[in-house]
């Protein structure tokens, strides 16, 4: 009887470990397993060195405001958590505020899908996104509208992950990554037909820098529509607590700073464009983009035990338990954001490069 308790205690053990990490593991279909969870472009053992020079950035306030420091900064980031975002989030790195009776999936798409539509591009236009992690918005977008999108970002890593899934999706032919940094981009001007940025040039140390940028290499008459990262009218920077959860956000999401969301079309206007609309897509009726967060708490803490059982048998490299917490910490002051007001992820504007308006 020992050895058949025995037998049954191991085949239960083995079964749970299957269900854990092989059913439980991936975010999606065709995503990122926890067992193949990495620090990107860096060596598994520099991992835990490259999130203690992460944390560091912090602890040196002047470094933040050095901007030539930020895109390295960034880059360092997105090695640490883009496995993670991919296998406990999916390929799209944004939120979307919740729809009733669709999944988060299907809500994301939409989101992703409004964007398209609103700068009114037609098949076989060229666009660009600007800031495109791994391409999640870039595949749904490409599907979509069946116009030719050229994403770029600073992570040599993103840009393997959204060529592997850009193959997957049979939507290669539609879909070119590149890599480079969007305040430098290596495209001539006047080269697009539209453009859009979804939660990314908030990574910008200047936003001007970045939308300067962009106004440079589409063609006149064009449209440009951001979703950007902002502090709302509510924020209050003598209140003790709303600094906090800002502070945090920030730490959190590799931000050199986030502005506030009366900047923004002053902003892009002073870099030339012309402000087509502006709106706050966060805001009532929209339903909370934050209740994925609490809902995933449950998920949260799985995967925090999955995650700390594979990096202590050396599966995941070391430091990824502190990079997975800090994940978790800024996801709990993302929420206080919402609950409170003071944050949106998704502050929208809409801008047109003046000219002659594109040839049909």
């Amino acid at each position: 009887m020992d050895s058949v308790a025995l037998f049954c205690t191991g085949a239960l053990l083995a079964g749970g470990l299957y269900w854990f990490v092989c059913l439980l593991g991936p975010a999606e279909q065709k995503g990122k397993r926890a067992v193949d969870l990495s620090g990107g472009s860096i060596s598994a053992e520099k991992v835990q060195d490259n999130y203690q020079q992460y944390w560091s950035f912090f602890r040196r306030p002047k470094e933040i405001e050095k901007a030539e420091k930020v895109p390295d900064f960034v880059d360092t980031f997105y090695n640490l958590v883009t496995d993670i975002y991919e296998w406990g989030w999916g390929q799209s790195f944004h939120f979307s505020p919740a729809i009733p009776g669709k999944s988060h999936r299907d809500a994301t798409r939409l989101h992703e899908e409004m964007a398209v539509d609103l700068i009114e591009v037609k098949p076989g236009d060229r666009i660009l996104d600007a800031g495109c992690g791994v391409g999640g918005p870039m595949r749904a977008i490409a599907a979509h509208s069946r116009a030719k999108v050229v994403g770029i970002t600073i992570n040599e890593y993103q840009v393997k992950r959204a060529r592997i899934h850009n193959k997957k999706a049979g939507l290669d032919s539609l879909c070119e990554v590149v890599q480079g940094n969007f305040l430098e981009m290596p495209f001539p001007e006047n080269s697009f037909d539209g453009a859009y940025s979804i939660e990314a040039t908030c990574h910008a140390p200047k936003l001007e820098e970045v939308y300067a940028e962009i106004f440079r290499v589409l063609k006149p008459g064009s449209l440009y529509v951001s979703y950007e990262w902002v502090t709302t009218e509510k924020y209050k920077a003598d209140d003790p607590e709303h600094v906090e959860v800002i502070q945090g956000i920030e730490r959190g999401d590799a931000l050199p700073g986030l502005r506030s969301s009366a900047e923004i079309a002053q902003i892009a206007k002073k870099v030339g464009f012309e402000v087509v609309k502006e709106k706050d897509l966060a805001k009532p009726p929209s339903q909370p983009w934050w209740t994925r967060l609490k809902m995933g708490r449950i998920a949260y803490y799985r995967n925090h035990i999955l995650v700390t059982i594979l990096s202590a048998i050396g599966i995941a490299p070391k430091g990824t338990v502190d990079v997975h917490q800090m994940l978790f910490t800024t996801a709990d002051y993302l929420t206080r954001g919402g609950e409170t007001g003071i944050f949106s992820p998704m502050h929208m504007v809409l801008l047109r490069k003046p000219g002659a308006p594109k040839s049909s």
